[in-house]
């Protein structure tokens, strides 16, 4: 069973969104956090390191992740969604979104 994290800035509206998709999915274990001090669930080394595989949803995210945690990102698999900003929690546009950008990995 693969563990999967979803990262975003804030950790309230895109990986939040992501994490609560897949969480029920009985073929890998889910979680999600935010790379900004005020994330809902800050991202973390122990986290880094629990994920078989590292969804972020821009660019700046990644490069956050590498540059504060270059231990545990360097063999990590990090995959950039290309998801902007523009959503709320659980919209529908963002939820096809992220269905159509991570179907190709899961």
């Amino acid at each position: 069973m693969k563990n999967i994290l979803f990262v975003c800035s804030r950790n309230k509206w895109r990986s939040l969104t992501a994490e609560t998709i897949y969480k029920n999915n009985s073929d890998f274990f889910v979680k999600s956090a935010g790379t900004e001090n005020s994330a809902r669930i800050k991202i973390n080394s122990k986290l880094l390191v629990w994920a078989d595989l590292i969804f972020v949803m821009e660019k700046h995210h990644k490069e956050k992740l590498v540059l504060n945690f270059p231990n545990e990102t360097e063999n990590a698999e990090i995959i950039i969604l290309e998801i902007a900003d523009n959503y709320k929690y659980m919209d529908k546009e963002l939820i096809e979104e992220i269905k159509i950008s991570v179907a190709g990995y899961l």
